[in-house]
């Protein structure tokens, strides 16, 4: 058994995520991070913004940290206006349950020549005992690394010098098989997908050829049927058979191969004998189908990123959808935003966290479980739509400003629910 199919047993989960200087995250904790994660918020609040946290840091591997850098405007449009100091992403993880929790941690800087990265380490504590070890430390380009399957203090610290200050040290070096550690960070953070789904990309007649994974526009959807159609027909049953069950009468949806080489998605209804393109039908049709091909994904990505999920369906799907994304968290770390009670009534108060903005215009977090009197609303049969839909929350209505605390921060006495 190779060292991915070792790593792909466990499901990496994010805990915890610390963001400095990105945009409106002036200073953003978020402890606690569960294995479905969704987070609500008036408009502008910073959803978006931390969703884009983790298309940088995936996109920093992937493609490299100047095209990252640059399609975001760079410092001048990325550092948070009126701050000084690098841009910071520290994040920890595990590699599975039973594996120690590893600190990522890389700060961003940039000169006359570009950006560069001014601190890049990894560090873990593998016991119970012991201090936290440093097995990836960099400094502006060089630094040291200690190889090994469980690096420790006592092993060999090799020292390296990057060719350029612009390059991940851990994305360099994640490539190596002698640092399976850091190539188990490497290969958790390229293989992330967050989705931007857009019903008119879904609706095209892309090259024909089977791919695996669903883009983040959803504009090869036909590509990834016709996959699904060779290779785990099981898989395509099962999403069908959940999709019928979600838009009335519908019997089958194909992917035809054109005399030009192109692909045809073809959704089927029970009471017609000919099916209809992909371009005739509903939004809502599309959006599911493509949320299920990621959600029934037969290898799915090790973190899945969601916005709005609730757009083009019908309010009475999203209790059914909030459950589907429950169950895929179990194969993969997901997390989604929204606006919809009916998606959030179907949350833990522990997997919702709500975002707002300060009177300076920064981002801050609330976990719904840590807000004051939420809890015992629950326990009464209350349902976290419907709080946060009547103002039961402390923070996030956009009708107070900024969508800030309604009480004071010395109120620590959690309210007493009212009798219904």
């Amino acid at each position: 058994m190779n060292t991915h199919q070792i790593f792909r047993q466990g499901v990496p989960r994010i805990e915890y995520l610390k963001v400095v200087n990105y945009r409106a995250l002036r200073e953003l904790e978020l402890k606690g991070i569960t294995p479905l994660t969704v987070f609500l918020g008036a408009n502008g609040s910073g959803k978006s913004t931390v969703f884009d946290v983790f298309a940088f840091l995936s996109e920093c591997f992937t493609v490299g940290l100047r095209k990252a850098w640059d399609k975001r405007g760079r410092f001048r449009e990325l550092r948070t206006r009126g701050s000084e100091g690098p841009v910071i992403i520290e994040i920890k993880y595990r590699e599975t349950r039973q594996k120690p929790v590893i600190t990522y941690h890389l700060a961003i800087e940039e000169n006359s020549r570009g950006p560069f990265v001014l601190e890049e380490w990894l560090v873990w504590k593998r016991g119970s005992w012991g201090q936290p070890f440093r097995f990836l430390n960099f400094r502006n380009g060089a630094g040291q690394v200690t190889s090994g399957e469980m690096p420790d203090e006592k092993d060999e610290r090799i020292e390296e010098r990057l060719d350029s200050m612009e390059m991940i040290a851990a994305n360099t070096l994640g490539q190596l098989a002698k640092h399976p550690r850091v190539s188990a960070l490497r290969r958790f953070i390229t293989d992330w997908y967050l989705s931007y789904l857009t019903v008119d990309d879904a609706r095209g007649s892309p090259e024909a050829g089977p791919q695996e994974r669903l883009s983040a526009t959803g504009d090869n959807l036909a590509n990834v049927i016709q996959y699904l159609k060779e290779q785990h027909p099981e898989r395509l049953r099962q999403i069908l058979e959940v999709l019928s069950q979600r838009v009335p009468r519908l019997e089958r949806v194909d992917a035809e191969m054109l005399a030009d080489g192109r692909l045809l998605l073809q959704i089927k209804d029970a009471p017609f004998e000919r099916p209809i393109l992909a371009k005739f039908a509903s939004d809502g049709t599309l959006k599911m189908l493509s949320y299920l091909t990621v959600l029934y994904d037969p290898a799915p990505p090790q973190l899945v990123g969601i916005e709005e999920p609730e757009n083009y369906l019908h309010p009475r799907l999203l209790p059914e959808l909030a459950e589907e994304c429950r169950n895929a968290s179990s194969r993969t770390q997901l997390m989604a935003t929204t606006h919809s009670p009916f998606f959030v009534n179907s949350l833990r108060p522990e997997e919702l966290w709500m975002l707002y903005r300060d009177e300076h215009g920064f981002t801050h977090a609330r976990r719904a479980d840590q807000m004051r009197g939420i809890p015992e609303f629950l326990e009464t049969g209350g349902k976290l739509g419907h709080l946060w839909m009547e103002g039961h929350f402390e923070v996030g209505d956009p009708l107070t400003a900024a969508g800030g605390p309604k009480f004071p921060s010395s109120a620590i006495r959690p309210a007493k629910p009212r009798k219904r």
